[in-house]
């Protein structure tokens, strides 16, 4: 179980004391030094970014090929350094014990980065479509072990070594690092929007019906199932319904935020999301080039409905693009660009992104007004009235990071196309930091939780909702769906 202490509840605490603020204010500040390109300063170009590797010592390298000069190494303490510096200003603050902190994160933040890098070995990471250039004959296609390697750690340590377990726990702080992330992960959707935008109209019409999809049709179908058959409680269920329906661990971890569900929660359903992720990867781009070669941009628009995440969606896009041109060329003798059936992927993907932090925000209120999470009998809930102090104290401010920094970019990329490519660099940057939160979070929760306790909370009814609804009506529906809007939409031919 999760800590009553590491649990944040933003009640009536101040904002220099809520966790969400802070939450909201670091990610803020580093999504600022992201903008740097655009005013010709690379502010965020020398943080450690982690590349599928075969030999180790290429395995880190600052982010920015500005900074090529610099070691691999000395980005990492860099970027360590910075992380501790913004992080501890923000404990100290909310009252944790600087010397404790200091310590507990150096550990948290090493072991964690290397967890990071061993993921990203190419025979665990490297998609299909990569392990030519690699140099390796398999993989198991697992873009985001690093986080699950994270888990693993943070539970041995947790559960064997309890006492190094409770020194650490001052830095371990899961909801604060994902929140943090998460306000980052904004500005990347909102310049990937941009480029949304660029592509033809009716791509980006199609990509949209994806949303009502998502939303209204899976989400509520795979609660139902949850709740009714699976018995889930709805601090679960919907976690499980937006981590199936729309966008994987980000929207699990966002909707959990925002519904005020324990950290357990979708972290340990991110951990299920990314092994279905893995298996899709390896299935869906041969379905599609075995029977949709005559629908190349269903089978496009499919990876993007289907596969649910965003690594996951794009890779199996590249690789159905790939796959499905070489069979159209061989059956049909047809000639079809490259990368149309990618952009079917990426465009619908982004759409079903754009909304997680609106969804999130009807989720918050609706928890607010039915108090989901309390045991209550209907006449009690009925009677409780909610105040719009209580909805304001409820709702997950770090939404309105995610809102600002989406926006923001957005408009930027809008008013003047020139300085995409600057923004999406200097967001890429960023996101780098973004990454790390996000394996702290991992890393922490792990730490702070009683393995004996899982399977009391049901990790099997998840791997069974999931294969239930995935493979039970998910994937057909999608492909419906990609069918009635993308049929007969083809790509340009090549010398057409």
């Amino acid at each position: 179980m999760v800590k009553d202490g590491n649990v944040s509840v933003s009640g009536n605490v101040p904002m220099s004391k809520n966790e969400d603020w802070w939450a909201v204010w670091l990610g803020l500040f580093i999504f600022l030094l992201g903008l740097g390109p655009i005013f010709g300063a690379d502010l965020l170009g020398w943080v450690v970014k982690s590349s599928v590797w075969t030999d180790i010592s290429k395995a880190i390298a600052p982010i920015s090929k500005s900074y090529a000069g610099m070691s691999g190494i000395t980005s990492l303490i860099l970027t360590y350094l910075f992380l501790l510096v913004l992080t501890t200003i923000g404990a100290s603050v909310m009252g944790a014990n600087v010397k404790r902190f200091i310590i507990g994160f150096t550990v948290i933040f090493g072991i964690t980065y290397l967890c990071m890098v061993i993921g990203d070995n190419a025979y665990i990471a490297a998609t299909p479509d990569k392990q030519a250039k690699l140099g390796v004959s398999w993989s198991l296609g697992l873009g985001e072990m690093g986080f699950v390697i994270a888990m693993i750690v943070g539970l041995i340590i947790g559960n064997f070594a309890p006492g190094v377990a409770r020194y650490l726990e001052e830095a371990a702080k899961p909801e604060w690092f994902i929140k943090t992330g998460i306000v980052i992960l904004g500005a990347a959707i909102g310049i990937k929007t941009v480029g949304a935008l660029g592509l033809a109209s009716t791509v980006i019409v199609r990509g949209l019906c994806a949303v009502v999809e998502a939303y209204l049709i899976y989400w509520p179908v795979v609660y139902f199932i949850s709740r009714k058959y699976f018995k889930f409680t709805p601090e679960w269920a919907a976690p499980l319904a937006s981590g199936i329906s729309i966008c994987g661990v980000s929207a699990a971890i966002a909707t959990g935020g925002a519904i005020r569900s324990r950290p357990i929660v979708p972290v340990i359903l991110s951990a299920v999301i990314i092994v279905f992720v893995a298996v899709e990867m390896l299935i869906l781009p041969w379905i599609a080039q075995t029977f949709l070669y005559h629908e190349p941009m269903v089978a496009g628009a499919w990876m993007g409905l289907a596969v649910k995440s965003d690594g996951g969606a794009v890779a199996s896009g590249a690789i159905t693009d790939s796959l499905v041109r070489a069979k159209a060329l061989k059956e049909l003798g047809i000639n079809y660009e490259e990368g149309w059936m990618l952009m079917a992927a990426t465009t619908t993907k982004v759409f079903i992104d754009i909304f997680i932090g609106v969804w999130a925000f009807i989720l918050a209120i609706i928890w607010s007004v039915f108090k989901l999470n309390k045991k209550q009998d209907a006449a009690s809930q009925a009677a409780d009235k909610v105040s719009a102090s209580e909805i304001w104290d409820r709702f997950p401010k770090f939404v309105i990071g995610f809102a600002l920094t989406f926006f923001i970019l957005l408009f930027i990329g809008l008013s003047d196309p020139k300085v995409v490519k600057l923004a999406e660099a200097g967001s890429n940057q960023a996101n780098g930091l973004r990454s790390i939160f996000f394996g702290l979070c991992f890393f922490s929760i792990g730490l702070i939780t009683n393995v004996r306790k899982l399977w009391e909370e049901g990790m099997g009814r998840i791997v069974a909702v999931y294969a239930v609804c995935l493979f039970g009506f998910i994937l057909w529906v999608g492909l419906f769906i990609s069918w009635l809007f993308y049929h007969g939409v083809m790509p340009p031919i090549v010398g057409g």
